[in-house]
């Protein structure tokens, strides 16, 4: 993590260096990412982290930074909850476990860690520490952080501006699930059930259903998903965003399975591959992927897609329909039969494909294609299918099979060159980061009959570098003449040359450490509420030095959380309805009586309050 070291022999530390982050779920999710290109990975440790059902063994940490450091790729560990007091020293002992596998940073949410015995790990403040303005980041700068995981809902010039308030690395979310809530802003599970959020047990009931209602109790919405958002995809805001100062680019997902992780990994790869040949950057880690499938995101897992906020309040960002993976749009129904249905396009279904659609009721259902003939679709179940509804392949059984059977390559390329020594000969290796390596093997010096057949042996024995990690790209005989050595000599000579360059690769590999050292710097804001999320006394000692002088404990802490504000949003429902004042011009007041209000299915009442500025608006919801 940080500046990417030099290779060696070059002046490459001041040229750009772009990280591509993906989710790992678990070891074999983890490496898979690598494969397909990752050049860092971030998992859930064993406890402590905001996705509890995300957890990894120690163990299988370990093995992931293994795998991952061939390439020069990290791995960053999540303890990003917020830790009671009874807590903190097991977290505490985890973040030096976590040190001893090997990890290259850690991802922290509770300030209270900053008073515990760190080990020497590069911090990276989560985005649930509201990582929205240029003041908060710098200051997580100040008190030792290394890098700040920005709140999703920046504009792009909110962006800029903390890259020139700041030289903290800047990681950004550019695709996958998005919260409602502005990160770190969000007690709605906690208040509503008990399951928190910046516990790791969010319970998502922004992905409920919910009527809305007026002042008067009228109803003006029914039963939709009024606070599910659609996933968020950057693919084509990638070059804004390195020139706004991103270096780290984020996939959401560990709890996504591992054709999702490989599918939208690989997509990303070869756009930010473009990027960097644009912009004459380069990647993070070492290392060509061959991908033995054609990435497409739409493929797998998704709500639809939006750009959330990067480009200013535009087009709705809500999926009110359905919180689940409605599929690729295949076309209307335009006929039903006893067993089977057609479609009025030309699109194809195979057997095994999942597909969904809307029922009269409006509600998402679901079956499988158990067989296509011809035009005839014959699906597990027919219930609901008719005319004119519209069909979805929410699963593409050829594809997810072709991606779980794909053999896909990451390979170092190497350099060889063979020499003759005084007593044998001399195999040398130089890899794509400048690392060096050699072996020399003890054999008499026996010139082949055939020096045409003796080269092409000798290229290509030396060049197989099989199920390693390299690949050769040159093979050099730099021999006065073509000498013959038995089979077996040049296996050993290669073999031993792989492991030793796999030494001089580990030495050479950048290991960064931080001193955590407690400063007086002042805290940009001097109350903080229950929003500001301390729930241990580590937590509110760390605020108190740095100049905050009334701390309200956090939700979690046992606070009754009627009347208060549950959750801050930039996504505005009645924006979303069609009903914004300011975005029609239309300030007269037609619209529904105010205040409106979220009613769940158990009757439960949440407050809208708007909060309608010039250029920023926001959406409160408070718990009745």
């Amino acid at each position: 993590m940080g500046e990417i070291p030099a290779r060696p022999g070059t002046h490459l530390s001041s040229m750009l260096c772009l990280e591509l982050l993906a989710p790992a779920k678990d070891l074999e999710c983890g490496q898979a990412a690598i494969d397909c290109g990752a050049d860092a990975v971030y998992v859930g440790a064993p406890r402590f982290g905001a996705r509890e059902a995300a957890g990894n063994s120690i163990a299988d940490i370990e093995k992931l930074t293994a795998y991952a450091h061939r390439m020069w790729a990290r791995v960053y560990a999540t303890v990003n909850t917020l830790l009671r007091d009874d807590e903190l020293a097991e977290a505490e002992r985890l973040c030096w476990q976590l040190h001893e596998a090997g990890v290259d940073g850690l991802i922290i949410q509770d300030v209270g860690l900053l008073e515990c015995d760190l080990p020497p790990l590069p911090l990276i403040a989560s985005t649930q520490m509201h990582n929205h303005s240029a003041e908060r980041v710098a200051f997580w700068e100040k008190v030792g952080f290394s890098r700040a995981i920005l709140a999703r809902e920046l504009e792009l010039d909110q962006i800029r501006a903390i890259r020139a308030a700041t030289s903290l690395e800047l990681e950004a979310f550019i695709h996958g699930a998005l919260c409602v809530s502005m990160s770190g802003q969000c007690s709605l599970s906690y208040a509503l059930g008990g399951r928190s959020g910046n516990r790791g047990q969010c319970a998502q009931p922004c992905r409920r259903l919910y009527c809305l209602q007026d002042a008067a109790g009228a109803t003006l919405v029914r039963e939709k998903h009024l606070l599910s958002l659609r996933d968020l995809n950057l693919t084509a805001e990638l070059r804004e965003l390195v020139e706004a100062g991103v270096t780290s680019f984020k996939i959401e997902g560990r709890l996504k399975n591992k054709a999702y992780v490989m599918n939208v990994v690989g997509h990303y790869r070869r756009k930010l591959d473009a990027v960097l040949a644009e912009l004459g950057g380069r990647r993070a880690s070492s290392g060509t992927t061959t991908l033995g499938f054609e990435p497409d995101p739409d493929k797998t897992f998704n709500r639809g897609y939006t750009t959330y906020f990067l480009h200013g309040r535009g087009a709705t960002v809500a999926s009110p329909d359905s919180p689940k993976h409605v599929g690729e749009p295949l076309g209307r129904v335009a006929d039903v039969r006893r067993d089977s249905f057609a479609l009025e396009t030309t699109a194809s279904l195979h057997s095994g494909d999942g597909i969904s659609f809307f029922g009269r009721n409006q509600e998402l259902h679901g079956t499988v294609v158990n067989q296509v003939d011809g035009a005839a679709v014959f699906p597990e179940k027919l219930g609901g299918i008719e005319r004119g509804v519209r069909v979805f392949r929410n699963h593409d059984h050829a594809f997810v099979s072709q991606v779980a059977r794909s053999r896909n390559q990451r390979r170092i390329t190497v350099n060889l060159r063979l020499t003759e020594a005084v007593a044998g000969f001399r195999l040398d290796a130089r890899d794509e980061d400048g690392v060096t390596a050699s072996c020399e093997i003890d054999c008499a010096h026996v010139w082949a009959d055939n020096p045409a057949q003796a080269r092409l042996v000798l290229e290509r024995q030396l060049a197989k570098l099989g199920a390693s990690e390299f690949c050769a790209a040159r093979v050099d005989l730099d021999l006065p003449r073509m000498p013959h050595l038995p089979l077996a000599a040049l296996n050993g000579l290669r073999r031993a040359l792989v492991e030793e360059l796999r030494r001089q690769r580990a030495r050479l590999r950048r290991v960064r450490t931080v001193a955590h050292a407690p400063n007086q710097v002042a805290f940009p804001e001097r109350e903080l509420s229950f929003l500001g999320n301390v729930l241990n006394h580590k937590a509110a000692s760390f605020y108190r030095r740095h100049g905050v002088g009334r701390i309200e404990p956090a939700a979690e802490s046992g606070l009754d959380m009627r009347g208060r504000r549950v959750m801050l949003s930039r996504t505005c429902i009645k924006y979303e309805m069609g009903c914004c004042p300011r975005a029609s011009g239309d300030l007269s007041p037609r619209h529904p009586a105010e205040p409106w209000f979220l009613v769940d299915d158990e009757g439960r009442r949440l407050r809208l309050d708007f909060q309608c500025g010039e250029r920023y608006c926001a959406m409160e919801i408070v718990y009745q």
